[in-house]
């Protein structure tokens, strides 16, 4: 068997290309449509994106939300500066989280975070810089966030919240979510479904494409760097999902009626192909998943989907590539740079078919 390497997924990406802003209107996107049977590539718009569906094809959302999960503070004891990222909920207070500081708090030290509104004990380090903290706030936590806490924004998207116009925050934490996001517990967009309107979603269901939702709660798994050179040497990290009974049946019913389905996002892919038997059966129930996709995986659930411009050597380019073949994505991406797409999450869009 002939091992993937991982700098077979490296392109060349000019640094102006790496969208630092959404467009004023979700609906403006361009979109790159990849027919793989026809082995084409057409420039369209997101807002051409319903041409693409037929009636009976079921389009899977996940309904995840995006929590301002980054703090910025300081130790109590020294005053060094410090920033966490939440990143999962343990319960009784206790966070999951990464932390950035000059020198690494040691157990027991206390953050005060959140302009002094939550404070945080350091209860335990991890090898790869995860950290979990005790978390106390004299109000709910998640109203503290929203009112203190930074959007979890990739590094690539460049914020100095402290000097940058104070509605810059408003239009992040507006913008760097979906229209139907429910569920918080996202420390990372499903960046597909941010192209997506209530107008466009209305369309589709009137042209007879039904749509359900799924929730997994984006977080380092999906964007965890891979730093061996084999491929199949990366372990992602688990993330949180939960498919409901309704869902489920909606899409072993589509299957069964000849309907396709389309994932919006790679958070769905992860996510019904997890839960999927060899038949391509989906089962509901809540678990946890560090499934990593890549070529030659067979999808078992998934026909289609819609899905953003992904970084070099990533693993959500292994998994596009998993499912439209390297040489097109390769030849996709060549493409979009030369007609100068938007990339990564503020992006423009991909459609495969």
């Amino acid at each position: 068997m002939t091992l993937l390497r991982t700098d077979e997924f490296e392109y060349e990406l000019p640094p102006e290309l790496i969208a630092q802003e959404p467009l004023p209107d979700r609906s403006e996107s361009r979109m790159m449509v990849v027919d793989r049977s026809a082995g084409s590539i057409r420039h369209a718009a997101i807002k051409d994106f319903p041409d693409y569906l037929r009636p009976g094809d079921l389009l899977v959302l996940n309904d995840t939300k995006v929590i301002p999960a980054r703090l910025l503070g300081h130790k109590v004891e020294t005053g060094g500066r410090v920033e966490l990222l939440l990143l999962e909920d343990l319960g009784g207070g206790r966070w999951m989280a990464l932390c950035g500081a000059s020198r690494r708090p040691g157990i027991g030290v206390r953050l005060t975070l959140a302009s002094g509104k939550i404070l945080a004990t350091v209860e335990e380090w991890f090898n790869d810089g995860r950290i979990i903290v005790a978390l106390s706030c004299e109000r709910p936590l998640m109203d503290v966030l929203q009112e203190e806490g930074l959007p979890p924004l990739p590094p690539y998207i460049k914020r100095d919240y402290a000097s940058s116009d104070p509605s810059q925050r408003a239009r992040d934490l507006a913008r760097y979510q979906t229209v139907y996001a429910r569920v918080p517990g996202a420390v990372a967009a499903p960046t597909a479904g941010l192209h997506l309107t209530q107008d466009l979603l209305a369309l589709l269901e009137r042209r007879g494409v039904r749509r359900c939702t799924v929730t997994l709660h984006v977080g380092m798994g999906t964007f965890r760097p891979v730093a061996s050179d084999i491929v199949e040497e990366h372990s992602m990290g688990e993330e949180r999902y939960d498919v409901s009974p309704a869902a489920a049946a909606a899409i072993n019913e589509t299957r069964r009626a000849g309907g396709r389905v389309v994932a919006v996002g790679s958070t769905v892919v992860r996510t019904l192909e997890t839960v999927a038997s060899e038949k391509g059966d989906v089962r509901s129930g809540s678990g946890r998943t560090s499934i990593f996709i890549y070529q030659p995986y067979g999808f078992r659930v998934v026909d289609c989907m819609l899905t953003n411009f992904h970084l070099p050597r990533s693993t959500l380019l292994m998994m596009v590539s998993a499912l439209a073949g390297r040489e097109t994505i390769r030849t996709a991406y060549r493409e979009a740079v030369a007609a100068r797409y938007r990339f990564y999450s503020y992006g423009d869009c991909m459609l495969i078919v």
